[in-house]
């Protein structure tokens, strides 16, 4: 089946009870049981809900995964992940991921005794140089979270496998539609469903879907002993996203890349980061290893004055955290996504006080840039 039709109908056949199309929300606690061991398959819906089960195998679907588990938050499904990671144990990450992930790895699981090493993964040989004995696992984010940088998924697999040790994707800036890491040799895919997966800023959650099945039998009982479940109304909001996922994405990635070309011909814009850019230094990689470029655009005006100026003069862009959703959403990563990296590490990896990163929306293309240029010209 191809990806739109896989969107609307894995994990979402019509109730068998009642005929309904649209999957119910099971909103129980508990289910009754006929007698001792004997149940219809679910017990208790911190272990089964059957709306949580159908999102999995949904998702896991638009990942060509054979395993999916969705939890109440991205952060939630990146730390059931990392739990594959035992005391004494290396991770090798990218140095530009995520300042919640980066705070989760070095301010929570540091501290049992899990070590981090954050390099470039844009250059393979940065991920050799960093493997250790004792590696188990790398993790990318690929592009990366706020200035898009991308990795070589195929590169960075063969160089972690012949270490023994498991390739974790972030996906969650691309989704399935633009970017199956599984396909280039990555073992676990993590999301925030609650970005284009749900694309409607209403729901917090995540996922992790893979193949392996040991891994993913691990991932399982931490799931249900941990308890960071995602809700049936939450999982619910998120099948109903999924459903739309391609001509979401379609439109996410038209608007993008127009409103990069916009901002890489304005006089007050200094750089632009967007892997769909010809001068992006990873151009030609992303384009081998994504369908598009998706809606994930940011910017550098060259100071927080500057940045500041266009943050409060837009009026269709909404100044507010998150991405994926069907409203153009604008953020000032150093204050905002990334305040938990500290500052120096921020100006290394060019997440300065002037960049401004855009999640573009699915208003008209004409609306969102005539709204930044009159913002920019504030400047």
């Amino acid at each position: 089946m191809g990806f739109a039709t896989t969107a609307i109908h894995s994990g979402q056949e019509p109730d068998s009870a009642t005929g309904s199309i649209t999957v119910p929300i099971y909103q129980t606690s508990t289910y009754a049981q006929d007698g001792l061991g004997k149940h219809k398959g679910y017990e208790y819906a911190r272990t089964q809900n059957p709306t949580r089960a159908a999102l999995e195998r949904n998702i896991a679907a638009l990942e060509g995964a054979r395993f999916g588990f969705a939890f109440a938050s991205g952060m939630a499904a990146i730390d059931a992940t990392l739990r594959l990671v035992k005391a004494g144990e290396h991770v090798v990450v990218s140095d530009n991921t995520y300042g919640g992930t980066f705070r989760l790895f070095t301010r929570v699981l540091a501290n049992y005794n899990i070590e981090f090493d954050f390099v470039d993964t844009s250059d393979a040989l940065n991920v050799e140089a960093a493997i250790k004995p004792n590696t188990r696992m790398v993790f990318i984010e690929t592009p990366t979270n706020p200035v898009m940088i991308v990795t070589d998924m195929r590169e960075v697999c063969e160089i972690a496998h012949r270490a023994g040790a498991r390739v974790v994707c972030d996906n969650t800036f691309m989704s399935p539609y633009l970017q199956r890491p599984l396909d280039f040799g990555v073992d676990i895919v993590v999301h925030s469903t609650t970005k284009y997966l749900n694309g409607h800023s209403d729901g917090i959650g995540g996922i992790v879907v893979l193949n392996n099945e040991d891994d993913a039998a691990w991932i399982g009982f931490i799931q249900n002993s941990a308890g960071a479940i995602l809700s049936p109304f939450d999982s619910w909001l998120v099948m109903r996203g999924t459903k739309t996922l391609a001509l979401r994405m379609e439109q996410h990635d038209k608007t993008g890349r127009a409103v990069a070309a916009f901002l890489g011909e304005h006089p007050k814009v200094k750089k632009v980061y967007y892997p769909g850019s010809a001068s992006h230094p990873q151009h030609a990689l992303a384009r081998r290893q994504q369908k598009g470029f998706g809606g994930m655009v940011a910017f550098e005006v060259g100071s927080l004055e500057a940045a500041r100026k266009v943050l409060e003069s837009v009026n269709l862009c909404t100044l507010a955290e998150s991405l994926g959703g069907v409203e153009t959403l604008i953020s000032h990563p150093a204050t905002m996504t990334h305040a938990s990296v500290n500052a120096e590490k921020r100006e290394r990896l060019g997440i300065t006080e002037g960049l401004v990163r855009i999640s573009v929306g699915l208003e008209d293309t004409d609306d969102i840039i005539a709204d930044l240029d009159q913002a920019l010209k504030q400047i």
